[in-house]
């Protein structure tokens, strides 16, 4: 495997002991390369166009609506299955068994036959046998108040009031997008290759664009069947600050664990993208540009609204250190030194989330540096073994790569506080209390720190018995430590090769495991609802279909202006 240490020599890449320090990636923002951003630029930059191909809604919004998705190399179609839901069924929890709605993307054609499989398993969700042309399969509840509120705005022919969606920004948020071959879909290697879905979930991407779009026609018409002579459709600015939420929780937090090498490109092009901003000559009208910037984020995060005690003084903190940030910026002028000189001051006088914040917008800056990134994205994870290395080496490489993990203490209860592990009831991943708990036995191998830890150890007392001797020799004595030091080899080659934390210590936080991955999907208003699972709004400020049609151009001009949705704010009805 070709390793990311061919990084340009005159790029400066911040150190992996600040990256990928747990806090300050639970304190990342949506860029310009997460997963939906990128998206929407594929399908302005390539004319991508979504038709309705079947609407079978009733007067209650329930039925079957088909889209066709055109691009330049294939067609597919989103089929989306509307049904009642009875309230004591209503439940965002993994375990629910019912939805508002479920749908899938579907690889080509839905001919009849596949329809009917699709409406007797779709609904169905982890219970039903899919079908293998699925690309991604998935389910949404409403969000009930914005709903009605909604209808009853539009059928008495006015605009619904834009605070509804400051507070909570969607109609819809989807409890899973399952893609990668869950239940029977079609496997990651379908995709692959395919010019369309080949980035890091961009088909899961649209299908919750395409939700978000449904989610506009079905709130239309369901005011139109209530009012026919009086409904107004949605005015463009609504539906433009209009997301889709989502509501995940602990079921993310494997995935980080689990796949290293695509964490550490996500965040190796990241900050390769932010070392590249760093070193451009910041022109005044540049200067201007970040201003601008960060008062809108600024605006942003004034509205955001959340009831977590702890997210709402994190939320106060950013925006008071945004107002900081402006005020410096605005009395200092365009410098060689500019970029360096503000992230410097900002390591001293702003909050984490700040800091990340500055560096999120300086990316957003320079489009034509930055945007090439996002097809480095994606990578072969192939954990590869070096058996012929001297033990010594391996034991070095731990000393110098993973020191962090080192500071594991064994005998601290606070260093083995939580056991992760996989509930009986739906396969997924919980945490447990180690002193207060049983199960810890059956436990996942997820906190990587002690067991690289446990792998030094033995490597040690090896060594005392054969100070020559080398890594197979060293795992025909201890097997079971063979994935360890595979990814130890690997990972120790990459910039940015692990997550610095103990995920056993009673201090960290699984939210930052959550939030790190979110960022990287583009979501949006982080609302926690505990320290275990979170609602975040996705697409929010993000251009409409119709916008996106190449009737409007494909002028450079007109690109720029449709990628410009970063830190949505509330819109001023009377203003337009």
């Amino acid at each position: 495997m070709a390793t990311q240490l061919d990084v340009q020599p005159q790029l400066k890449l911040r150190p992996a002991a600040r990256v990928m320090n747990l806090v300050r990636l639970g304190s990342l923002h949506a860029s310009r390369l997460s997963f939906s951003r990128s998206l929407v630029r594929q399908m302005a930059r390539e004319d991508w166009t979504v038709t309705t191909v079947r609407n079978d809604l009733d007067e209650h919004g329930h039925g079957v609506m088909i889209y066709r998705l055109q691009t330049p190399h294939h067609t597919y179609h989103g089929v989306i299955f509307s049904q009642h839901l009875e309230p004591e069924r209503r439940s965002d929890r993994v375990i629910a068994e019912a939805w508002d709605v479920t749908f899938a993307l579907v690889e080509g054609a839905v001919e009849g036959s596949l329809l009917a499989q699709m409406a007797a398993n779709v609904p169905l969700q982890e219970a039903g046998r899919q079908h293998p042309r699925l690309l991604v399969l998935s389910r949404a509840n409403k969000s009930l108040r914005n709903f009605s509120h909604f209808i009853d705005a539009l059928a008495s022919g006015r605009q619904p009031d834009p605070a509804w969606l400051t507070r909570v920004g969607y109609l819809y948020r989807t409890t899973a997008v399952y893609g990668n071959g869950k239940f029977g879909i079609a496997d990651y290697a379908r995709l692959q290759k395919n010019p369309d879905f080949h980035r890091p979930f961009s088909a899961q991407m649209f299908a919750v664009y395409l939700l978000r779009h449904f989610s506009i026609q079905q709130v239309e018409h369901l005011a139109r069947s209530r009012a026919p002579d009086r409904a107004v459709g949605l005015a463009p600015a609504l539906q433009r600050y209009l997301g889709i939420g989502n509501s995940t929780g602990l079921g993310m937090a494997p995935f980080l664990i689990n796949h290293p090498q695509l964490i550490q490109q996500w965040v190796y092009c990241r900050e390769r993208a932010l070392a590249w901003a760093r070193e451009q000559p910041p022109a005044d009208n540049v200067r201007r540009d970040l201003l601008s910037l960060l008062q809108r984020a600024h605006r942003h995060f004034v509205e955001t609204v959340t009831e977590d005690a702890e997210q709402t003084q994190r939320n106060l903190a950013t925006v008071e250190s945004i107002a900081a940030v402006i005020d410096w910026l605005e009395r200092t002028s365009a410098r060689s030194s500019l970029w360096s000189d503000l992230l410097a001051w900002a390591d001293n006088h702003c909050s984490l989330e700040a800091q990340e914040l500055i560096n999120t917008l300086l990316i957003e800056l320079y489009p034509d540096l930055i945007d090439a990134v996002e097809d480095e994205l994606g990578c072969e994870e192939i954990l590869e073994l070096q058996p012929e290395v001297k033990a010594a080496a391996l034991k070095q490489t731990i000393e110098t790569r993973f020191a962090w993990a080192l500071d594991y203490d064994p005998k601290n209860p606070e260093h083995r506080h939580w056991f992760w592990y996989r509930s009986a009831e739906k396969e997924e991943p919980r945490l447990g209390v180690r002193a207060e708990e049983p199960g810890a036995e059956k436990e996942m191998q997820l906190a990587m720190g002690p067991r690289i830890h446990r792998t030094y150890q033995l490597l040690d007392a090896f060594l005392d018995r054969s100070p020559r001797g080398s890594v197979v020799e060293f795992l025909l004595a201890h097997p079971g430590q063979k994935e360890c030091v595979r990814r130890i080899q690997t990972m120790g080659a990459t910039p940015y090769g692990e997550i610095r934390a103990n995920l056993w210590h009673r201090d960290m936080k699984p939210m930052h495991l959550l939030r790190t991955k979110l960022s990287f999907f583009g979501a949006s208003r982080f609302d926690p609802k505990s320290d275990r699972w979170v609602r975040v709004t996705l697409f929010q400020g993000a251009p409409l279909f119709c916008e996106l049609f190449s009737d409007h151009g494909t002028d450079k001009a007109r690109l720029k202006a449709l990628d410009d949705w970063s830190f949505p704010v509330e819109p001023d009805l009377n203003a337009l």
